[in-house]
């Protein structure tokens, strides 16, 4: 079981940071997957499931006319 420890002293900057940002990555994306699977969030989601393929409102993005 060795194997799995890690040399705390021996980490640099780096590796702290990919530590970090790799736990809040994790914690992010369970919190994601509750807030989606979760089924009094249904309504909301499924109201906005067509709005990438919804191009009937033209957004004015400073064209020259």
């Amino acid at each position: 079981m060795g194997y799995l420890g890690m040399d705390v002293a021996a980490m640099t900057i780096n590796d702290w940071l990919g530590v970090f940002f790799s736990v809040a990555m994790f914690i992010g994306m369970v919190y994601v997957y509750v807030m989606v699977f979760r089924p009094a969030n249904k309504d909301k989601f499924e109201s906005q499931r067509g709005m990438a393929l919804d191009d009937e409102d033209h957004i004015n993005a400073g064209e020259i006319k």
